[in-house]
Parts: C-alpha cells; sequence; structure tokens
C-alpha cells in the first residue's frame, strides 16, 4: 500500500504537466515559452530553497547545477524548440519515448536489470500517445526531432543521475527540488533574454497562470516527482511519463472542446494500460534503495517537519 500511494503521489506530476498547454494557450502571452520556462522554474525554486532554509555545500554547489540543467534548464528550452519546429502529436511522441533512454541509462548506472516486460511497457506506452496525438498531416523536421530526442535524453540523464546521486545527508526532497529548479531557471534566463528580448507586459489573466505554473505545475509537480525518484526505481517513476500527454488529450476534450475519435481512446487506453502494466513490473522486482546518506528520508515528513521548517 505505501509504495502504491507513492507511485499515485509521484503520478500527480506527469498528470499536472498535462495540463501546461492549455494553461499556456489560455492564459500565457503568446511566443514566449522561454520567458515561461523562467517563470516556471525560477521563483518556485527559490521559493522552495527559502523555505527548506538549506543551501548546496561542497559538492552539491556543481552537482545541483548539473542536474538542474538536466532537468530544467536544457529540457525546458529543447522541449519547446521542439515543440515549435514539429506538429504538437510528433514532440509528444518523441517525449513519451524518454522511458526508453531511462532504462537503458538505468541498467548502465544504477544496475536497474532491464526486463523485456519493463522495455515492451515502454514501447507500448509510446506507441499507445502516438495514437492519441499524431494526424496523417504530421511532418518531420530534422532540427525538431533532433531537439525532441536531446530533451528526452535530458530529462532521462537528469531522472536516472538524481538517483544516483541521491541527497547528502540530512537533506529532503523540498531542498533538492528547490536548488534544482533555480540552477535550471538561472541557466534559461540568458538564453531568454538572448532570444526572446525584454520580458512582455503581463495582465491579470498571465498573472494567474504563471501563478500555477510556478506552484503547482512546477514546484509541487517537481516536488513530488523528485520525492518518488527517491523512493521508487527510476524506470517506474519515468513510466508514469505518458500521464502527461493523455491528461493534455482529455483537458482538450473538456476544457476546450477538442474531440476525441474512436482511434485516440484506443490510443488513451493502450498508453494508461502500459502505464499500469510497468508499474506491476516494477513492484515485482527489489527496489533500488538511495544510498545510506538517503534513508532518512523515507517519507513526506521529512520537509514538513523538520524544525528548520516548522512554525
Amino acid at each position: 500500500m505505501k509504495r502504491l500511494a507513492t507511485v499515485a503521489l509521484t503520478a500527480l506530476a506527469p498528470i499536472s504537466w498535462g495540463s501546461t498547454y492549455a494553461v499556456a494557450t489560455e492564459l500565457l502571452p503568446p511566443d514566449r515559452p522561454l520567458f515561461t520556462g523562467v517563470m516556471r522554474a525560477l521563483p518556485a525554486g527559490l521559493l522552495l530553497t527559502a523555505l527548506a532554509r538549506t543551501l548546496p555545500k561542497g559538492a552539491w554547489w556543481w552537482k545541483s547545477a548539473v542536474l538542474g540543467v538536466l532537468n530544467i534548464g536544457a529540457f525546458f528550452p529543447l522541449l519547446f524548440l521542439s515543440a515549435y519546429r514539429l506538429p504538437g502529436g510528433v514532440a509528444a511522441v518523441l517525449g513519451a519515448a524518454g522511458p526508453l533512454f531511462v532504462v537503458g541509462l538505468a541498467a548502465l548506472v544504477l544496475g536497474e536489470r532491464a526486463r523485456l516486460r519493463t522495455v515492451l511497457a515502454a514501447v507500448v506506452g509510446a506507441f499507445g500517445v502516438s495514437m492519441v496525438v499524431l494526424t496523417a498531416e504530421a511532418k518531420l523536421d530534422l532540427v525538431g526531432v533532433i531537439a525532441g530526442v536531446v530533451s528526452s535524453a535530458s530529462m532521462g540523464a537528469g531522472t536516472v543521475m538524481t538517483k544516483h546521486w541521491g541527497r547528502p545527508e540530512g537533506v529532503g526532497p523540498l531542498a533538492m527540488t528547490g536548488w534544482q529548479l533555480t540552477a535550471g531557471g538561472l541557466f534559461i534566463v540568458p538564453v531568454a533574454a538572448l532570444v526572446e528580448g525584454a520580458p512582455p507586459a503581463l495582465d491579470g489573466r498571465a498573472f494567474l497562470g504563471y501563478g500555477y505554473m510556478m506552484l503547482i505545475n512546477t514546484g509541487i509537480a517537481y516536488w513530488l516527482w523528485f520525492r518518488g525518484i527517491g523512493q521508487l526505481t527510476a524506470t517506474s517513476v519515468t513510466l508514469l511519463g505518458p500521464l502527461s500527454p493523455l491528461t493534455a488529450a482529455v483537458i482538450g476534450w473538456a476544457a476546450l472542446g477538442q474531440a476525441l475519435s474512436p482511434v485516440q481512446l484506443v490510443g488513451m487506453a493502450i498508453a494508461f494500460g502500459a502505464t499500469v502494466v510497468g508499474q506491476l513490473a516494477a513492484a515485482a522486482r527489489t527496489p533500488q534503495p538511495f544510498s545510506s546518506t538517503e534513508r532518512i528520508d523515507r517519507n513526506i515528513s521529512m520537509d514538513l517537519t523538520d524544525e528548520r521548517v516548522r512554525r
């Protein structure tokens, strides 16, 4: 039951990320994806770091920077570049292939043996997502494809290295999330300034959208994601990824009036089924724990009851 609860909480992260497209198109200024990346990551990172009241020490300054770039700083711009150069469906499929990168990297770095059932779950999940998001008019663009593949690889490498390095003793996922979001946001700032120029004027709708993206879509979502990496295998966590495009499709149907065809409904069932099978496969194996220095964090209470963050 404890593992099921952890999986359910971790799944809330990709489910939240599935709302990104709807919020961006309905509330945020158009054609400012990098500025949106900064607004998602940097304020949330500074807020979580302030709440944790803990700064990196020693090697964790550069480790946090590397993880922040992999999970946020490089991932966001490459993802947006892919989305701009490719039809949304193609970009989503490339993102859904991310679990395959994690399966391979986890086998090399973490010693998590790649079982056939796990690999098949990742492949079938990506296939189901393709049924939901691909259209007959989809065309490929080399730069967009490369950006999409590298963005998936970046996030995959970040997930594996987050598991591999763990956390310093006495530091919970709240602080680690804050460090990474801050580092990733700072990495995007000069790129956004160079590519997009000065920040746009913001109205009430934009403040509402950015507030949601910062607090829910990024701060809480990434905290749940990194917390899940600490308690589950890296493969198990990344196999939850297809829930993001599935959520986007559901929101598009429910809130934006987008129709869902029978083929898309079948694809959603296939992708969701593959996600469930992937979790069952991961549950059947011995969990890959954090190193001994990370065992202090076994549940959420690490961040909520520590004397440094009590009020």
